[in-house]
């Protein structure tokens, strides 16, 4: 028998908010966590506006010598573990720590980390680097502190598929517990590359709004007059427990994880396939997986970027996976809220996907003002919802084709 698999844990650092209350609330309410960048100075820039974390402080979180040693992005990553694992109530000194990991989602890595020793290398020259600059850059890092800051000694790895990065971190966290590897995975996903690199890159490649004059519009999903997604940063993380042990210890179940499904567009290293065929198929295997048929479905997590090939690509593959259901499902965006959290957005999503299941309440998605003809299902525009969620999924699709797709329902002992 396949073991089951929960969440009992979860915390977020993102442009909206750092912690779950405020971050859920948030997105019910349908605010905007985007505004201009003030982490460098975006004036020479052709977009000068992304979702960045504000009044970010780990220092207060973690000792300010580790902090010093370690890449925002990374900062993110045990400052929103170390949330998730307090919500969840676990006390490691209890646990089997041989059994217990993590496993972490990055796209980029330490991209801040990158460009300071490069510029430091090129002005003051290769005495000058910093002997930490390895250990700050690479995309491990992030589950490797998760990993010494508590003693976790279990499975203990990055994933980086670019924007499906936390998703499939996710999904291998899960197939970990479900084959008797762990009992407990950390898992979800962390970036921080609002950059001059990182903005300059996605300007290059035009993939970003170009709305500087109002930048809380700038994210509008599935709307007709999208022009590109919106750069942002944070974590999300979540506390996966093989059930047994999580019933065992009384502790509070958010959800289950029901599925998994991973696929290939094998079309272009940047452009989704237009008719959404590697979309659909990671939503078909998520749901075999999950033993769920699509009309048990009733709400969907989009990936929905607000690009214009991207979002309609979505809906096409929505449309080939529930056929006629589809046009009864809600579906919306969180990063019309919050931006592209690139390899950090299917944590900070399937946190989203599980608190609607939990609290049977669907948030919204904005800047939802001028109906697309291709892009014709319910997007739940600009209110939200309030509606039985007793299945979900939750979809993530990055650069290189790469698709993920996530089944998650009520638990139900």
């Amino acid at each position: 028998m396949v073991r089951r698999v929960v969440i009992t844990g979860m915390g977020t650092v993102n442009p909206l908010a750092s912690d779950l209350e405020a971050f859920w609330k948030g997105l019910l309410e349908g605010r905007s966590g985007i505004g201009p960048i003030d982490l460098f100075d975006a004036s020479p820039f052709r977009v000068r506006f992304a979702g960045q974390v504000r009044h970010f402080e780990p220092e207060k979180i973690i000792d300010a010598r580790t902090a010093r040693r370690l890449d925002r992005f990374a900062q993110f990553a045990i400052v929103a573990a170390i949330a998730a694992i307090k919500d969840a109530g676990l006390d490691f000194a209890k646990e089997d720590v041989n059994r217990c990991g993590s496993i972490l989602g990055s796209g980029i890595g330490g991209l801040n980390e990158y460009e300071e020793q490069h510029t430091r290398l090129l002005q003051q020259g290769p005495h000058r680097i910093s002997p930490f600059v390895i250990p700050k850059l690479m995309p491990n890092a992030a589950p490797a502190q998760v990993s010494l800051h508590y003693g976790l000694r279990g499975p203990n790895m990055s994933v980086s598929t670019a924007c499906a990065s936390a998703a499939n971190a996710v999904g291998e966290a899960m197939r970990t517990i479900q084959r008797g590897d762990a009992d407990i995975i950390v898992s979800g996903g962390t970036e921080a590359t609002i950059t001059p690199m990182g903005i300059g890159g996605f300007v290059a490649a035009r993939a970003l709004s170009e709305r500087n004059d109002a930048p809380t519009k700038a994210s509008r999903p599935f709307d007709k007059d999208r022009d590109g997604f919106v750069l942002s940063e944070g974590a999300g993380i979540l506390v996966l427990e093989e059930m047994e042990h999580a019933v065992r210890r009384k502790a509070r179940i958010y959800a289950e994880l029901l599925g998994y499904g991973v696929s290939a567009d094998a079309y272009n290293i940047t452009a989704p396939c237009p008719d959404g065929s590697g979309a659909a198929l990671a939503m078909q295997l998520a749901l075999r997986d999950a033993r769920t048929n699509p009309d048990e479905i009733q709400y969907v997590n989009a990936h929905g970027t607000s690009t214009p090939l991207g979002d309609e690509a979505e809906t096409k593959a929505i449309k080939l996976v529930f056929g006629n259901h589809a046009y009864k499902l809600a579906i919306s965006s969180t990063k019309s809220m919050i931006g592209h959290l690139l390899g950090a957005s299917g944590g900070v999503e399937l946190i989203a996907t599980v608190m609607s299941i939990h609290t049977n309440w669907v948030h919204p998605t904005i800047n939802y003002e001028t109906p697309d003809p291709a892009c014709d299902l319910d997007y739940v525009p600009n209110q939200a919802r309030q509606m039985t969620v007793r299945r979900a999924i939750s979809n993530s699709f990055g650069f290189g084709g790469h698709n993920a797709c996530l089944v998650v329902g009520k638990f139900e002992p």
